[in-house]
């Protein structure tokens, strides 16, 4: 029986052998397992990846881990990062928290403190900066860089019924906010402190339309605010957050360049 079958069994039964939950989070680290899949053009969510990560918390028992002379108490020990030396991935110390069942590929770096929950997919040559949360599930592509301060939501709590993406070579600012399975389009660099979710309209002024739950690729990206109508109900001014994308200029794109000194 293929994995997700079993998986898709166990959910219904309520009842997983450890070593179906062992062999589901095998396949999370080593990235044959992922939380979604671009399907011509199109992410698609893979249910029976959350239902197994969930079957992962219910069905395991906090226990006692020892890491750094701290005993911590959680139901999954930390990632085994042995094989990071080989494959040119780094991850510095004091505080680079990955937890078993995500994915980090070759040549990414992890800055301290960041942490990676369960399910996420980080890909090749991935910067993920200081006090960065790449949330359960969590897509994020090849030769992107997440600024520090960066938040890329989680699909467990409040729960989500996609992961959000952040596809190659996206470029997001300091202290960016991206949830609820938004999708930034290849190759976009957004600025700092910009928030993304699907409640925000996007407005694209290379198209000329407002989109909802996604970047276009190509754009650059920035945080606007724009008058509420809940402002016709009460006194003043009232402005809601949106998002303003435009094209990319060579400017932009220099301002953005990744030094490959660091990846070397």
């Amino acid at each position: 029986m293929a994995l997700k079958d079993e998986i898709l069994e166990a959910w219904e039964t309520g009842d997983a052998s450890g070593s179906l939950l062992d062999d589901f989070l095998d396949g999370l680290n080593e990235g044959e397992i992922r939380a979604a899949e671009e399907r011509d053009g199109v992410w698609c969510a893979n249910e029976w990846v959350k239902k197994g990560v969930l079957l992962n918390f219910s069905q395991r028992h906090s226990r006692a881990v020892e890491h750094g002379g701290v005993t911590y108490h959680d139901k999954f020990e930390l990632k085994d990062t042995s094989g990071f030396l080989e494959r040119g991935t780094r991850n510095t110390p004091d505080g680079t928290v990955i937890r078993d069942g995500a994915y980090i590929g070759d040549s990414a770096i992890m800055m301290s403190p960041s942490f990676v929950n369960i399910g996420a997919y980080v890909g090749d040559g991935t910067l993920v900066d200081s006090c960065d949360t790449v949330g359960s599930c969590a897509q994020v592509g090849d030769d992107v860089k997440l600024g520090a301060n960066t938040l890329v939501g989680g699909v467990l709590e409040p729960v989500e019924d996609a992961p959000v993406i952040i596809e190659d070579g996206v470029s997001l600012g300091a202290g960016c906010r991206v949830t609820s399975g938004f999708v930034v389009g290849e190759g976009c660099i957004v600025g700092e402190s910009t928030l993304l979710n699907p409640s925000i309209p996007v407005y694209d002024l290379v198209e000329d339309e407002v989109v909802y739950g996604h970047v276009p690729a190509e754009r650059r990206v920035m945080q606007r605010y724009v008058r509420s109508s809940v402002g016709d109900r009460i006194d003043g001014d009232v402005f809601k957050p949106a998002a303003v994308a435009t094209s990319l200029e060579d400017n932009t794109l220099e301002k953005a360049q990744k030094e490959d000194a660091l990846r070397a």
